[in-house]
């Protein structure tokens, strides 16, 4: 009864750490690179259980680590260690068919070239505009309807909000792969992106070309001129 007890018990904490390296992988993935202390706090868990899962992840490359940037004024000490997710971190969720979705497009882009190429680059982000069109009477702005969009569609989407507008940042991609090597899919994102929010969207990073996070700048509407007089007036 000893030697089972023994057995089972090793096997059922394997398990259990295999749970929570999960969790931590997907923390960082729906927030993007993160502190061991950020883990923590999101995940209930003592900053040094997290970098025992940190280390495991980190020595099976499914997470890299760097020193985190530091905008204004540094403070003393070295900067905090954040971890995000490699390529094979991110393979673990919403896996595509890569390989066979680049040798489909290589064979189309051969047979109606760069436009047959944008054709279906359009058609993928349609399920997007079709999602948003179900959920934009659920919510107070389009900004938050396209991301429940997005998320729905597997991009991990959340909006931060900047001086001069919102961040739309996407933290994953499943097409990102893909996206590499035909920016199409990329480029008819934004224009949807556009379309929806009835603004001049910019998109500043993108998992394909190898940042972390796909970053798109939602800029704050002008108000047209003459029109603080006018509202002074009424």
């Amino acid at each position: 009864m000893k030697n089972e007890i023994e057995d089972v018990e090793p096997e059922s904490q394997a398990a259990t750490d295999a749970s929570t390296r999960s969790r931590v992988s997907r923390s960082i993935l729906q927030h993007g690179p993160s502190t061991a202390t950020d883990l923590a706090a999101r995940l209930g868990l003592t900053p040094a259980a997290v970098r025992r899962h940190l280390t495991v992840l980190t020595d099976s490359d499914q997470v890299t680590s760097r020193q985190q940037r530091v905008y204004g004024r540094r403070g003393r000490g070295r900067p905090a260690k954040v971890f995000e997710l490699t390529d094979a971190g991110r393979a673990t969720f919403f896996q595509a068919y890569d390989q066979l979705a680049i040798s489909a497009l290589r064979h189309l882009e051969d047979v109606g070239g760069e436009e047959a190429v944008d054709a279906f680059a359009a058609s993928v982000a349609e399920p997007i505009l079709e999602r948003f069109e179900e959920l934009r009477p659920e919510y107070d702005t389009s900004a938050e309807a396209l991301v429940e969009a997005l998320t729905a569609q597997g991009f991990v989407a959340s909006l931060q909000p900047i001086a001069s507008g919102v961040q739309l940042c996407q933290f994953h991609c499943p097409v990102a792969h893909v996206a590499t090597e035909f920016p199409q899919l990329c480029e008819a994102e934004t224009r949807v992106f556009g379309e929806l929010l009835g603004s001049h969207v910019q998109r500043l990073a993108t998992i394909a070309h190898g940042d972390g996070v796909c970053t798109t700048h939602v800029p704050r509407p002008v108000r047209p001129a003459g029109a603080e007089a006018e509202r002074k007036t009424i």
